[in-house]
């Protein structure tokens, strides 16, 4: 029997807390999945690797209804839960406000730290609760969607990503190694850093895939805007206007190069039959947070972005009808 499904793959911009914003899109959108469309790729980049992972595995294991629950679950459980968690969440979210309105706040290496590292722990625990990594080969041999997520390699300074059985819960971490919080994560022989200096999120490697699978339309869920309406002037505006263009660059790259392909595809100059030509569609957070609270966990904060995420999956739907 043919199937007439159109062929979406799903992008998941990196950006700290703030991506649970895109556990709430998904969410809904796994929720109420108009049943015309078909997932065959998912990418994540630092905190959009958490939940393109977990959605992935779900997806593969149990369905939409499981994974749908599951990626806001991950979340929930990311929150700062108890007193001594949000006593530290309170001083970093102090802390982060503070350096972005441009006070000298003293910075120590987080390779001067002792013993383990608590925050890259408490992510590994909640992944590992999700998510049984040893399975996921396992679940590639399936007709499954394909999962990528993005790192930087520090030694090479080239983009890397880790695609479907290749992804291990040391990938994942990596992908959200902030360097001035984590150290950076080794991975045969190599040190990895947070992804969001590389591919945030990886787009064209969701398109190399056989023709019946090609994406026909990718949904990239964006952390940071893409516009504003007024000059920034303050130190705190100034910080937040770079932290959302230096993030989209290599978003706004990715875009440009899937572009030129169209144009050359639809000039003759490529053939349309090996080169995707998808359609793009972007669900943006929109709702002017500051890039320090890109670290803040408090519970209500993350309900909130989660919240917010499900009413823009809502609209998108609803655009789509």
């Amino acid at each position: 029997m043919t199937d007439d499904r159109t062929n979406v793959a799903i992008a998941c911009q990196g950006g700290g807390s703030h991506t649970a914003f895109t556990a709430g899109v998904l969410e809904h959108l796994l929720a109420n999945w108009p049943e015309r469309y078909r997932i065959v790729g998912i990418s994540g980049t630092s905190g959009g690797a958490f939940n393109a992972t977990a959605v992935w595995y779900e997806l593969v294991a149990d369905g939409r209804a499981a994974a749908a629950e599951t990626v806001t679950d991950v979340w929930h459980d990311l929150a700062a839960d108890d007193g001594i968690d949000r006593a530290m969440n309170g001083w970093l979210r102090t802390v982060s406000r503070l350096q972005s309105a441009g006070a000298p706040i003293p910075r120590v290496s987080p390779y001067h730290l002792p013993g383990p590292e608590p925050g890259k722990e408490r992510i590994r625990a909640v992944l590992e609760r999700y998510v049984d990594f040893e399975e996921i080969p396992e679940y590639c041999e399936r007709t499954a969607p394909e999962l990528v997520v993005g790192t930087v390699n520090v030694d090479s300074g080239e983009f890397e990503t880790f695609v479907d059985e290749a992804v291990t819960v040391e990938a994942v971490l990596a992908s959200a190694a902030v360097p001035n919080l984590y150290r950076a994560v080794e991975i045969d022989g190599h040190h990895h850093w947070d992804g969001l200096f590389s591919q945030n999120p990886p787009v064209r490697d969701l398109l190399h895939q056989p023709p019946e699978r090609k994406p026909e339309e990718v949904w990239i869920v964006q952390i940071n805007d893409q516009s504003m309406a007024t000059e920034p002037r303050r130190l705190d505006a100034i910080a937040d206007r770079r932290n959302e263009l230096s993030g989209n660059i290599s978003l706004n790259q990715e875009l440009a190069f899937v572009e030129q392909v169209t144009e050359w595809v639809e000039a003759g100059m490529l053939p349309a039959d090996r080169f995707t030509t998808p359609e793009i569609h972007r669900l943006v957070l929109d709702g002017g947070y500051s890039s320090a609270t890109k670290l803040d966990r408090d519970p209500a904060f993350i309900s909130e972005l989660i919240e917010r995420g499900r009413e823009r999956a809502a609209a998108f739907l609803d655009s789509k009808e």
